[in-house]
Order: C-alpha cells, then sequence, then structure tokens
C-alpha cells in the first residue's frame, strides 16, 4: 500500500525537474495505479487539482505526443551507416570475397571473427568497433553456420538399382526368418585423457581435467571399434580391437557376434546375409575378406550372403544412423581413458526404441600387409550373383 507521504516526497523530488504536462501525465498514472480513490489522493499529495489529474488521464488515454521534445526529430547521434553508406558494401566484400571478385582476400578463411573484419574496415579508413561489425552482419542476414555434408562426388550408374537390388534381398531374408546384419568399423578413437566433444553433468568448478594435446599416447594405442548390427532382432555388437582394422579384425568381429549373439538368436539359421560397406576392410574389393569370410563359412557350416553398399554411399549405410550414432551420443563428453572405459560406455548404450549393445575388447594382433594369391582366390567358394557379382555373392560353406 502507497502511503501519501511516500507519493509527496516523490513529486517533491520529481516535479522540480518537469514541465508542467510531465508532472499531470505522471500524478495521472499513479492515479490510475492506485485505482479508486486514486485521484483524490494524488490530488492531495502532489497538491495539483482533480481537473488537472483528469486531464493528464486522458492525454494517457489519447497517447498524445508531449508537447515539448528535448530532441528534434532526427536529431541525437547517427549511425555508422548512415554517416557513411558505403560501409555496408565494404562489409560484405570482406565476408563473401568470392561473390565480389575477389578470391585472394585474405580474410577470406577468417571472416567469421568480427575483431578481424573491424580491423581489416579501419584499415580501409572506417570508424566501427567488433560489436558494430557483428550487429551489422546480423542486419545483412549473415549468421555463423557450419558445413553441411550434401555434396557428393560422382555416383556409380546402377546405384539406385543396387540399393533396391539389397533391400529385396534383406525383406526376403528377414521375412524367412534369417540373420540380417549391417557391419562396418567406425572412426578410430584415441585412449587417455583426451578431449572427447560433448558435455556431461558435473558439480561447479569440477570440470573433467583432459591433456591440452591430442598427440596419440604409444602405450595406451587407438580403440577402433568394429560393429554388427542385427537388423531383424534391433540388437548391435560392437567389437573393439587395438592393433589394425584389417578384413581379419572385421570377420573375426562377426564370428564373435555369431558365437555371442546370432546363433543363440538363430539356431535354426542356414545361411545369413550381411550388408557391408564396398570400401575399407569390408570392402569389395578386398581378397582378405573374401578369404576370411570363406574361413569363417567353413567353421560354422553356413553359407554367407554378402551384398555391399554402392560406392560412396556410406552415409545411407544402417548400421551408422541405428548403432555408431546412438553410441557416440550415449559417449559425448566423457574422456575415454582405457579401453575398458570404451567397452562399458558402448555396453551400456541403449535407445527409447529398444536398441542394446553388447561389447568386447579383443587383444589380438592382426598383421598388416597380407596377400592373398589368385590361386588361393580360385579354391574360394564364391558365387557371384547375376546382378553385379561383384559387389553380390555368396560363400558357401566346404561341409558339403
Amino acid at each position: 500500500m502507497i502511503r501519501e507521504y511516500d507519493l509527496q516526497a516523490k513529486y517533491a523530488a520529481l516535479f522540480p525537474l518537469l514541465d508542467e504536462q510531465q508532472c499531470r501525465m505522471i500524478a495521472a498514472a499513479d492515479a490510475l495505479f492506485l485505482g479508486h480513490g486514486g485521484v483524490s489522493r494524488v490530488a492531495r499529495a502532489s497538491g495539483l487539482s482533480r481537473t488537472t489529474i483528469h486531464r493528464g488521464i486522458a492525454e494517457l488515454d489519447q497517447s498524445r505526443e508531449p508537447g515539448r521534445r528535448t530532441r528534434h526529430v532526427g536529431g541525437g547521434r547517427q549511425g555508422v551507416v548512415d554517416r557513411d553508406p558505403t560501409l555496408l558494401q565494404a562489409l560484405e566484400a570482406l565476408v563473401d570475397p568470392l561473390t565480389r571478385g575477389d578470391p585472394l582476400s585474405p580474410l577470406r578463411w577468417t571472416c567469421k571473427s568480427t575483431r578481424q573484419l573491424a580491423a581489416a574496415l579501419r584499415q580501409r579508413g572506417y570508424t566501427i568497433s567488433h560489436p558494430t561489425v557483428a550487429s551489422r552482419l546480423h542486419e545483412l542476414g549473415y549468421s555463423l553456420q557450419a558445413h553441411v555434408n550434401t555434396l557428393e562426388g560422382p555416383s556409380h550408374p546402377d546405384r539406385d538399382q543396387q540399393f533396391r537390388y539389397l533391400n529385396t534381398q534383406v525383406q526376403r531374408s528377414i521375412q524367412r526368418k534369417r540373420p540380417v546384419i549391417s557391419v562396418d568399423t567406425n572412426k578410430q578413437e584415441l585412449v587417455g585423457p583426451y578431449t572427447n566433444a560433448g558435455q556431461t553433468w558435473r558439480k561447479p568448478g569440477d570440470p573433467q581435467p583432459v591433456n591440452r594435446h591430442d598427440c596419440p599416447d604409444k602405450q595406451r594405442g587407438k580403440a577402433m571399434p568394429d560393429g554388427v548390427y542385427d537388423l531383424g532382432q534391433h540388437v548391435g555388437w560392437v567389437h573393439v580391437g587395438r592393433d589394425h582394422d584389417t578384413a581379419s579384425f572385421a570377420v573375426d568381429s562377426i564370428r564373435r557376434w555369431w558365437v555371442h549373439l546370432g546363433k543363440p538368436l538363430y539356431p535354426r539359421a542356414r545361411t545369413w546375409l550381411i550388408c557391408a560397406d564396398s570400401g575399407g576392410s569390408h570392402g569389395y574389393r578386398v581378397r582378405l575378406w573374401k578369404r576370411e569370410l570363406q574361413r569363417l563359412a567353413n567353421t560354422i557350416g553356413l553359407d554367407i550372403t554378402v551384398c555391399h553398399v554402392p560406392p560412396g554411399t556410406r552415409k545411407w549405410h544402417k548400421i551408422e544412423h541405428r548403432l555408431f550414432s546412438y553410441i557416440s551420443m550415449h559417449g559425448r563428453g566423457q574422456p575415454l581413458i582405457s579401453h575398458e572405459v570404451l567397452v562399458e560406455l558402448i555396453g551400456a548404450t541403449t535407445t527409447p526404441s529398444g536398441l542394446h549393445v553388447a561389447a568386447q575388447l579383443d587383444t589380438k594382433v592382426y598383421p598388416t600387409q597380407m596377400k592373398i594369391s589368385a590361386e588361393e582366390m580360385a579354391t574360394l567358394h564364391l558365387t557371384p550373383h547375376n546382378f553385379h557379382g561383384e559387389w553380390n555373392y555368396t560363400v558357401k560353406h566346404g561341409r558339403r
């Protein structure tokens, strides 16, 4: 509740500094704020008549401009653009040099820094600060943006047909209750107290300490997660290696998946379908990959059909956005201080859709630069399909 002597003190301090119209409008605003009886109370506190206060209320209702201005229209300090209209053109020329015919601009790679832009403009004779540069860029419609991976190289003419063929094989195998797995190797991870993008919940002032530089620790080495994603069961398997990402390592990951998950889920399976990338350790040109698949088929006594995604389409591989993406989100912000920590993080990955992931550490050594001769390739029971036999083939086991 506002007391009258508080109003008296307020008006005694303000009224000597204001003109008549400002005085009655302030009094009118207080009267409206006080509600019923407010005009009388303000009249007693301010010394203004009730008529004067009602006049102020009418002026507030009509939103009249004050009769006397402290500044003329257009007065005040002018903006930098008003003082020199060429400033915006000079700024745009620095930010977007290619469209301005200046591909050799020194700021081509540093245009995200408003301080450097302001310094370059000052060298050209403009008076401007870096906050003003930022506001002018926003007015021009610019914003800080990252790259978007939308450009693709030349695609194979049968790319779409291969996807349709692969999709037909997948649907047919799932309908017949056969294992259908998508396999690939995720990016290598540095093992040790290194920065891992993302944030985790911690108490204030207690961030996780990590190394200043990402120099690999030769003793800890790297971690190579090789994944197997079961399309029919929505289950993932990740084989974490410590040595080299070879075709032997990739097939060993598939073998371990079959022993730990695949065989219990598909006890009556007679054949598999593997969806693999077209390059890397799972590539369709890798002889070691096919030799190791033959050995695996002979060991388990099952035929293995392989369909590769077309070259240059790895981002559409099922395992990328159904398994590896969730593993990356689950482990963000957590330094991978050891291989065991990485295995635990991967194994704890779940999703609301029911994804479960099992993980295992592999300490084996996988030799590199292994050569498979043409004579050895001729001994493989490899049956190419009629459509792009280099991408689609079946490895038959040798127990017949």
